[in-house]
């Protein structure tokens, strides 16, 4: 395996910077009978069809780098097939990141909302990479808890392969941001200070419904961060709220390991979860939660129950 780059010691800085600078675009992840990657504009443009000649992998497009901001600028006026967006299954924009990171207590308002201290240093907790669904897809109450929560949130996805990043150059390491619904376990969060096992239920990571690259969005410290329970508001925060900044957490995760295109780095939610409200507002099979971040868009799942027991047989049994 090649050594990581070093964003600090990148020789040309107007290269690095491309998916910023020519690549202001929304990319997706789509099944038309195959998983697919392209562009949103009115419509998809499949960025796999011969015209254009792209991954339909979105961790391996990003890996691309440099090299492939060309061919997705030239997509859309290239000929490549298009799909009007209400007729293509929308998947994760990326349906199996290599990673998925999250901090916890990143809010103010919902630190003070469920009692805790106030924290020093950047907290952070592993979601699976298999709980990971995409907008429309069901996230399930599972047959252990009832006590599912709703945590809208912005996300960030890594774009190039980089280790000990500066605060002021971690942006470029970026390939855009998308929005997320960290769904929590409450009881199961609660049992062990990792929080991993209360996170990482399967279909627990809501994604999408695309990513906005760095140009499209702008600056992501000063965006809206909503979340609806069906028809009731449930959070309203904004992201000039977060005790880390978006480059903070980049450069503080980057100090100890290598971030690779893919990843997926949730940055913390607001005040309003169902933990917080009197009685706790629980998800149930039923509801639709709603996550709105300005700029980006709108990712809307239903509730349902877990399926009964029945279970596969286990592999080499």
């Amino acid at each position: 395996m090649p050594p990581p780059v070093v964003a600090s010691s990148v020789t040309t800085r107007a290269q690095d910077r491309r998916w910023r600078t020519v690549c202001g675009v929304r990319l997706v992840s789509f099944r038309d009978g195959a998983v697919r990657t392209g562009v949103v504009e009115d419509e998809v443009v499949d960025l796999t069809a011969p015209a254009v000649g792209l991954p339909g992998d979105m961790v391996a497009l990003l890996a691309l780098g440099a090299a492939a901001t060309d061919a997705v600028r030239r997509a859309p006026d290239g000929g490549a097939p298009r799909r009007p967006l209400a007729e293509v299954e929308l998947l994760a924009p990326v349906p199996r990141p290599p990673s998925f990171l999250a901090i916890a207590r990143n809010y103010d308002t919902h630190i003070r909302e469920l009692g805790h201290a106030r924290p020093e240093y950047q907290t952070w907790f592993s979601k699976q990479p298999t709980c990971v669904i995409g907008p429309g897809a069901a996230i399930q109450v599972p047959r252990v808890s009832s006590e599912v929560d709703y945590e809208g949130e912005l996300a960030m996805v890594i774009g190039r392969r980089a280790r000990h990043v500066p605060v002021d150059r971690a942006l470029e390491v970026v390939a855009g941001f998308t929005v997320v619904n960290d769904v929590s376990v409450r009881d199961w969060q609660r049992r062990a200070p990792t929080m991993m096992m209360g996170k990482g239920f399967d279909t627990h990571g809501p994604t999408g419904p695309w990513i906005a690259t760095t140009d499209e969005l702008g600056d992501p410290d000063g965006l809206a961060v909503r979340t609806w329970v069906n028809d009731e508001l449930r959070q309203d925060g904004t992201t000039a709220d977060m005790l880390f900044s978006c480059a903070a957490m980049i450069e503080h995760l980057s100090t100890a390991f290598t971030l690779e295109p893919g990843m997926v780095l949730s940055t913390g939610t607001p005040a309003g979860v169902g933990a917080g409200m009197k009685p706790p507002g629980w998800l149930a099979a039923g509801d639709i939660v709603r996550v709105m971040v300005e700029g980006i868009g709108e990712l809307a799942n239903p509730v349902v129950d877990e399926p009964g027991p029945d279970l596969p047989p286990v592999s080499g049994r």
